[in-house]
């Protein structure tokens, strides 16, 4: 493939991101292989939406919080293409650079899905995505494949890069891991207070566990 004819859909997730969605909008509008970006707003209460309409970007808002496996859902039904670059939207130091990283190691046809892991960002987040590097939110695939993933999107909820990943081992994906040097994001603890945030990994963390144990 090639970057003329490859076109790109970037799909956002976003849950009370206001004061952080822009330094994610910012590179992904100034990126020459980027076709179409939407922003799921997932039922925020903070303007999000709002924040997001600044850009040149496709807002759909969600009447309630439906969990990120159903807000990706939502911005792959909304997309014109067939090839999505998902990012998360609390992002820190993210520079188009990256988002060129992520859509050119997706042009080599042997690639099924394109991971990238933070590096040289922070050392909890570097730490933690070497341990687990396919629970990284950042990911290239095509149309094709997230169809397969979402069969169960209704159970995923945080739970969605663990059922791509197990997906993607099972059927046997090509996958490549590409570094986000200088990529780090906010840690919910210190999004929403230590022990409400605290209380939110612990849900992610047990929606990701449970999913899996359904499925073992």
């Amino acid at each position: 493939m090639s970057s003329q004819v490859m076109k790109v859909s970037v799909v956002v997730p976003a849950y009370n991101e206001a004061c952080r969605i822009a330094a994610v909008l910012r590179p992904v509008v100034a990126s020459p292989l980027v076709d179409e970006i939407i922003v799921v707003d997932d039922g925020s209460t903070d303007g999000t939406a709002a924040a997001a309409r600044c850009f040149q970007v496709k807002v759909v808002s969600l009447l309630e919080n439906k969990g990120k496996a159903a807000a990706l859902d939502e911005g792959v039904k909304q997309a014109h293409n067939d090839v999505f670059l998902f990012l998360d939207a609390d992002l820190v130091g993210l520079q188009e650079r990256h988002i060129e990283t992520l859509i050119n190691a997706f042009h080599n046809d042997e690639i099924d899905m394109v991971v990238g892991v933070f590096s040289s960002g922070r050392m909890n987040t570097d730490i933690a995505q070497k341990i687990n590097p396919f629970a990284s939110g950042q990911r290239v695939l095509p149309r094709a494949l997230w169809e397969r993933a979402r069969e169960n999107i209704e159970e995923m909820s945080y739970g969605i890069e663990m059922a791509l990943s197990r997906l993607a081992a099972k059927e046997g994906w090509r996958k490549e891991k590409v570094k986000l040097d200088g990529v780090t994001h906010i840690l919910k603890e210190e999004k929403r207070g230590f022990i409400k945030g605290v209380i939110d990994r612990f849900r992610m963390y047990g929606d990701m566990i449970k999913w899996l144990i359904k499925k073992i």
